[in-house]
């Protein structure tokens, strides 16, 4: 039975999503405030945080910053009523694992929910995956360049395995979206922004990505280290 923390500080919308977990078997938490969920997710870890965008005092963004320095792999579905996609971007730059905009249908939520839960397919082999000085272990989920921990969230793990995994293919963001994630539908900048945090992480220059290189006109290819 996942575990879900709920934040939201609009008590009707709380409810909705509430009814519509429990009846899709989650356990529910619910907190209406920022200082209140990091508090809760530090009690007990939840399986996953609906996180509303914007709360006062304590706005989602920042809760969500913090969530992430207390556990990297929490995942995190925001809520926002923002439409630009300027303002989703940024949610996901932070650490958003997805997001689904209000008003929003409580179902196509609770899909998101399990789209997030489910991490995608599980993965070919418990191989250690190396690429010069780049090293992924996927039994324990652990990454090094050049001998230091690199830390990375789930999905940019999950990112970082399949493209070593598939070196020189080109891979547009909708089929990045669903062989590594298993998202049949979501917002393809999400693959943007986490293949942009990854670039940061294990490119020398990430402003001319030498491992994961832009494919025109396609997506991304990932090339190996030279010799």
């Amino acid at each position: 039975m996942p575990h879900v923390l709920v934040v939201d500080d609009d008590p009707t919308v709380s409810d909705v999503v509430r009814r519509y977990l429990e009846q899709d078997g989650c356990r529910v938490r619910l907190v209406g405030d920022g200082p209140g969920a990091l508090t809760a997710a530090a009690a007990e870890r939840p399986d996953l945080v609906v996180l509303d965008l914007m709360m006062p005092g304590l706005d989602g963004l920042e809760v969500c910053r913090r969530l992430r320095l207390l556990d990297s792999g929490l995942p995190v579905v925001m809520l926002t009523a923002l439409g630009e996609e300027a303002d989703r971007v940024l949610g996901l730059e932070v650490g958003a694992d997805d997001y689904v905009t209000k008003p929003f249908s409580p179902r196509e939520l609770v899909l998101r929910i399990r789209s997030v839960l489910r991490r995608g397919p599980a993965p070919v082999s418990t191989a250690v995956l190396t690429d010069g000085e780049l090293r992924a272990d996927t039994g324990r989920r652990t990454a090094h360049l050049a001998g230091a921990p690199l830390t990375l969230t789930v999905r940019e793990f999950d990112l970082l395995a399949f493209l070593i995994r598939h070196p020189g293919r080109a891979w547009s963001r909708a089929e990045l979206l669903s062989r590594v994630w298993g998202w049949e539908f979501g917002d393809q900048s999400t693959v943007t922004v986490h293949v942009r945090r990854l670039r940061e992480k294990i490119e020398a220059d990430p402003a001319q990505p030498a491992r994961i290189v832009t494919a025109w006109g396609v997506g991304y290819r990932y090339e190996p280290a030279q010799p």
